[in-house]
């Protein structure tokens, strides 16, 4: 079957794209999704094995759960004609039992009466100029993700950050009633209670003050 799906797993894009350029490598991504209530064993297979290589090229996709692939083209001496490439993947899926730790070497084997499902992904070249195109749109949702964890952290830093302000200001009250009561102790409590407000107070501004640098400072980290 052609396309990016067959009975067991879809495969996002339903191609493989790549930005060509001379002497450097590229890479697509794909996010293979498991569409059944059973384990799925996966394997990708090329026309060019030395071209490309593929992580994982194997492995085991939970019921109703997704994995990504990498595959990566290697760096190239010369451009293919007319920028067309003939290269071709299979990626072949078949159900697995749930306990199963490593893929004995005849999963895929059709010999045996067992149901290999099969896609067939077309490799796309396109320079660089052009947009990278489905490559970048696969990790899309998890960026957002990722973005939208990073804001929580803030808001859940900033309201904690003014829950412990509200403290201190009742404290600083009852500090206030005890003073007219000429609390001989005042005067040291009141000053470590002030300067711990201000401090807070400092803390809060500057947390509401930039949560998308702090998000973006935190998509952009490196791992």
């Amino acid at each position: 079957m052609s396309g990016g799906t067959n009975q067991l797993i879809s495969v996002n894009p339903p191609e493989l794209r790549f930005q060509f350029e001379l002497d450097k490598q590229s890479y697509c991504d794909l996010k293979v999704t498991n569409s059944t209530d059973q384990c799925v064993a996966f394997k990708m297979k090329t026309t060019s094995p030395k071209k490309y290589f593929v992580r994982p090229n194997t492995g085991i996709i939970q019921p109703w759960d997704s994995g990504f692939l990498r595959v990566t083209l290697q760096a190239q001496k010369e451009y293919p004609p007319d920028m067309q490439c003939k290269d071709k993947f299979l990626l072949q899926s078949t159900i697995v039992n749930n306990d199963i730790d490593k893929l004995p070497p005849d999963t895929f084997n059709k010999d045996g009466g067992r149901t290999v499902e099969e896609c067939k992904l077309r490799v796309v070249y396109i320079s660089p100029n052009s947009s990278p195109g489905h490559s970048e749109d696969v990790f899309k949702q998890s960026s957002d993700f990722t973005s939208n964890q990073a804001l929580q952290r803030i808001k859940d830093e900033r309201d904690a950050a003014v829950r412990q302000t509200q403290q201190l200001l009742q404290e600083l009250e009852i500090m206030k009633r005890r003073r007219n009561r000429n609390d001989p102790g005042f005067s040291l409590r009141f000053a470590i209670v002030v300067g711990v407000i201000g401090l807070m107070v400092g803390f809060l501004l500057k947390l509401l003050s930039s949560p998308s640098e702090n998000s973006s400072e935190f998509l952009h980290s490196p791992n």
